[in-house]
């Protein structure tokens, strides 16, 4: 059963197309699973269409309307690339939710944890998917800026909780936690990052400086 969900903020951005697109993927990906996040975000893009339609008409002239029209063929296209960054991402989270996982380039950063990088994706330092085994737990870490997570499978619990498949939460910067993957299987979780978590414990941190590396 999901129990942690984005905020209300995180919902309205979503609704108005301003979330980064990493972002926009893991708030999709719950919404798959998550009836009661689809009915707030149906009501907001309700809300939002009926604040269009009750605007009140402005007034343009007719050169600001030139303008207007002149920079249409200057626009950056980068909505159209964004779009398909957001539709390939969503395609690998799919294939990650139904366990293909075996071709994602991991890197083994304990025992218990290995990491996939999934690309440059805008808006965001890191994108990637953290496996952690069953029973087993990530390092204490701090955070620098902010970590969205979705949990795709299994589950974890940690200092503030306990989450399972479908749970959303956000991490902000200066956070410190010690996850730990619950019994019962594997744990696997997409995070999106400001900035690469750094271990706090003095026998991990030799570990930080290949936290920087991007997987090939």
């Amino acid at each position: 059963m999901i129990t942690h969900h984005p905020d209300s903020n995180t919902l309205v951005e979503f609704s108005s197309g301003t979330l980064p697109v990493a972002h926009s993927v893991c708030v999709s990906t719950h919404l798959d699973h998550c009836s009661d996040c689809r009915s707030k975000l149906a009501k907001l893009d309700d809300l939002g269409g009926a604040m269009l339609e009750s605007g009140p008409a402005e007034t343009v002239s007719s050169s600001v309307f030139d303008a207007v029209m002149m920079r249409l063929d200057e626009v950056s296209p980068e909505p159209a690339a964004n779009d398909a960054t957001a539709s390939s991402l969503s395609w690998m989270v799919k294939k990650i939710r139904s366990g293909e996982t075996a071709d994602l380039n991991w890197r083994r950063v304990t025992k218990s944890l290995r990491i996939a990088n999934l690309g440059d994706v805008p808006g965001a330092s890191e994108v990637s998917l953290y496996h952690i085994a069953e029973g087993g737990k990530i390092p204490q870490h701090n955070h620098s800026g902010t970590e969205m997570t979705l949990v795709l499978s299994g589950g974890f619990s940690d200092e503030t909780g306990t989450y399972h498949a479908g749970d959303f939460l956000v991490r902000e910067a200066g956070d410190i936690h010690a996850p730990t993957a619950l019994p019962g299987g594997d744990c696997i979780c997409l995070a999106v990052l400001e900035s690469p978590l750094k271990f706090t414990r003095w026998h991990y941190r030799w570990l930080n400086p290949i936290l920087q590396l991007r997987a090939g």
